[in-house]
């Protein structure tokens, strides 16, 4: 029965010697342990709150990321757009462009045709006087080939000056 119940002094020196070692661990070795479970409690603490701050860090920088995407994507649809009118303008002017070309042709043709008209006309006249000259000769020799009418004809023209 000892070993189920201990005596009174057994029991007087175990109470002594646990106060005894609370006594020296409380006053050298639980401040240091205290210590470092502290500072391994600040440590995990701040690990914590440093993840928190790269958890929120990345969050702004995905939101950034997505601006700057969506941004690049608006740049980019804008930049088709205006070169989309772009060409839709250099196409109108070179249209335009093709249409003065054209009607400067057209008009250089029609000035080319009058003048080589007028140059026919002009010919045309000029061989219309010189056959009117040739048959008026032709018909002078034939009605002044005597004397008499010779004679009649210069009467009459100098009744003529006469008169202006």
């Amino acid at each position: 029965m000892e070993l189920i119940i201990p005596e009174a002094g057994l029991i007087i020196w175990q109470v002594i010697i646990f106060v005894l070692v609370v006594f020296i661990l409380g006053k050298f070795a639980w401040k240091p342990i205290l210590a470092a479970l502290k500072a391994r409690e600040n440590s995990i603490e701040q690990a914590l709150q440093s993840a928190e701050q790269a958890r929120q860090e990345m969050e702004k920088l995905q939101a950034n990321n997505e601006k700057l995407i969506r941004e690049a994507k608006e740049e980019r649809d804008q930049m088709l757009k205006d070169a989309a009118g772009i060409a839709n303008q250099i196409k109108e002017e070179a249209r335009d462009e093709a249409s003065k070309i054209t009607e400067k042709m057209i008009e250089d043709a029609r000035s080319t045709i009058e003048t080589e008209k007028k140059a026919a006309l002009s010919e045309i006249k000029n061989q219309v006087a010189e056959l009117s000259l040739q048959i008026s000769e032709k018909l002078l020799r034939k009605n002044l080939e005597d004397d008499k009418s010779q004679k009649a004809l210069i009467d009459e023209y100098v009744k003529e000056v006469k008169l202006n």
